[in-house]
Order: structure tokens, then C-alpha cells, then sequence
């Protein structure tokens, strides 16, 4: 197996960019966020606040119209787009230009929803991060990958993983077969887990940062709100994931003397954001 590189503080160092102090939201990148369906608007809400929180300028959200209302109380930061479908995603339409997308937080798997993720691989030249029902979309419809921009990336958790690689018997054959995987479509691989590896092409970086506390609903979304945040914001994409990765773990680390493991939330992974952040400028 190729050597591995950890992530910790000092590779995180060559790679962080402090802000400008004479900024402005308009160049602070501007992130769409794609997803949610009937019952699972969480998972978007969460993915834009922490696309919010990681530093991007302004924040966008395609939902169906079952989320609007709830997208617009819950983060009153973000602007809210709708589908003319109620309760899923049947047609993705925009008339900006933004700096970064990430779909799939909660964005189901209706047939309509495989459609307009068709019509939206097929046109999108935007960088991308992709999640979720969004990977599980694509594993039934492997043809479509190359359609995506290089170096897009992929944020699978375990059966994510394995609907897009096929199973593995060994820790070994498992990134053998994901670094196969990345090279056939040219994609930035995040395999999720503990600890969660970062594939990119033959070569292999491993997270130092996080802990069980992460294993609870809606954290991958949150994972996919900070490095889409910081793909708007005009990092190179395997930095986008390496920083990512490496707060979201950060953020769990701060969190956990005052949560402890079992009640540690999503919301709390995005409550850290700063504080993490905080921690690199030290």
C-alpha cells in the first residue's frame, strides 16, 4: 500500500488561508447547496448552516417546496431557492453562477429526483461535492460520472462506498479498490469513518482529528456544508477536503468535554466551527 500522509495541524498549516481582514461577503464565495425532500429538510438546513459557519460569503439552498418555509426560519442567513415539486426534487434551476455546489443532503431518491440529477451532471461545470442520495443516485447510474468536473468529490460513508466500489474483504483491498475508483473518474474520494481516509488518486491522507461522538445522525451533512464552504471560498479541491475533514474532526475533539459522546449532536459539530478555526491560528 502507498504510504499514507496524516492530517494533522502542521499539513493543515501549509494549506489554510487566513482571512483578509479588508474582505467582503462578495468575495467570499458564493456555495449552492442542493437537497432535501419530504421529511428530510434537516439534512440540508444542517449541510447551509455549516456551509454558513466554515466562512463562505453567501449561501444558497435548492429545496423542494416542502422546505422552503422551514429553510427560511431555521437559517434565516441563507437565501432559498424551490423546485415546482412539493415534496422532491424534480428540475434544478438557478440563474446564478455560484462557486461552488454541493448536492445530496437529504435530497431522497424518487425517480424524478435521478432525472433532474441527469440533467444537472449533464450541464454543471461548477466544482462540486457530492453526498448521500446523490452518490446513491450515481451508483445506479455509474455512466453519468463522467460527466462531473475533475476533482470532484465524493463523501461516502461505509454503504456509500460500497454501492460505488462493490465490497472488499481487507482495510488494504478497500483502498486499493477506492484509489482504482478515483483514478477511473478522476474524483476526490472521503471515505468516512474512524478514521476517515482521503483518497485522491494514488495518493492517501489520513484524519488525526474527531471521535465517536461523530457517529450520530447529520454530521455527514454538516461535512458536506464545510467543504463545500470552502470550495466556494477558492480552495483547491483536496484542500477543500483536507481542511474539511480535519475541522469537522476538531470540532467533535472541543465539543466532547462538555457533551461527552452520547449526547453530542450535529448542531454541536456546527457550534464548534469557530472554535476550531481558532485553534489553527494559534
Amino acid at each position: 500500500m502507498k504510504p499514507i500522509i496524516p492530517i494533522n495541524k502542521t499539513e493543515i498549516l501549509k494549506r489554510y488561508k487566513p482571512i483578509n481582514p479588508n474582505t467582503h461577503k462578495g468575495i467570499q464565495g458564493h456555495a449552492l447547496l442542493i437537497g432535501g425532500s419530504y421529511g428530510k429538510i434537516g439534512a440540508i438546513s444542517l449541510a447551509s448552516k455549516a456551509c454558513l459557519k466554515t466562512g463562505c460569503g453567501l449561501v444558497s439552498v435548492f429545496v423542494p417546496r416542502c422546505g422552503y418555509k422551514i429553510i427560511q426560519t431555521a437559517v434565516p442567513e441563507v437565501m432559498v431557492l424551490n423546485d415546482v415539486s412539493v415534496k422532491y426534487i424534480t428540475r434544478i434551476v438557478f440563474d446564478f453562477v455560484p462557486n461552488a455546489i454541493g448536492i445530496g443532503p437529504g435530497m431522497g431518491q424518487d425517480i424524478e429526483t435521478h432525472t433532474a440529477l441527469h440533467r444537472f451532471v449533464k450541464t454543471n461545470k461548477v466544482p462540486l461535492v457530492i453526498d448521500a442520495d446523490g452518490l446513491n443516485i450515481l451508483s445506479q447510474n455509474k455512466q453519468w460520472l463522467t460527466f462531473l468536473p475533475e476533482k470532484t468529490i465524493f463523501t461516502p460513508h461505509q454503504k456509500e462506498l460500497e454501492r460505488l466500489i462493490g465490497q472488499w474483504d481487507t482495510i488494504a483491498d478497500k483502498i486499493e479498490k477506492t484509489i482504482a475508483f478515483s483514478k477511473q473518474n478522476n474524483l476526490i474520494m472521503v471515505m468516512k469513518g474512524a478514521p476517515t481516509f482521503i483518497i485522491d488518486g494514488d495518493t492517501i491522507y489520513e484524519n488525526t482529528t474527531g471521535n465517536a461522538a461523530l457517529a450520530t445522525a447529520g454530521t455527514g451533512d454538516v461535512l458536506t456544508g464545510m467543504i463545500t464552504s470552502l470550495l466556494a471560498q477558492s480552495y483547491e479541491p483536496i484542500d477543500a477536503a483536507i481542511l474539511g475533514v480535519y475541522l469537522h474532526g476538531l470540532t467533535a475533539d472541543i465539543a466532547l468535554p462538555e457533551t461527552g459522546y452520547q449526547s453530542f449532536i450535529a448542531s454541536d459539530c456546527i457550534a464548534n466551527i469557530g472554535k476550531a478555526y481558532l485553534s489553527l491560528e494559534k
